[in-house]
């Protein structure tokens, strides 16, 4: 039986969700990990790559949102 120190076992898909699933009405992201409806239900499916790459956006998305939502309670 393979230990769970195993690579031939696959690990668990590395997920950006932060359990707060909540759809920001300006940039139709998600407010809680940035990533699309699209990119969110097809996740499962993508290759280490194009996860990275979705990975890589997501620090600008969310700080993107953060300031506009920032810039709005201020003005």
């Amino acid at each position: 039986m393979p230990s769970a120190a195993d690579p031939s076992i696959d690990s668990p898909i590395d997920s950006p969700c932060t359990r707060v699933c909540v759809l920001d009405p300006a940039s139709q992201l998600c407010a809680g990990c940035g990533r699309s409806l699209d990119e969110i239900a097809s996740w499962i499916g993508l290759g280490e790559q194009a996860r990275g790459r979705i990975m890589a956006q997501l620090p600008a998305r969310l700080a993107a949102m953060s300031g506009r939502t920032t810039a709005s309670a201020i003005g």
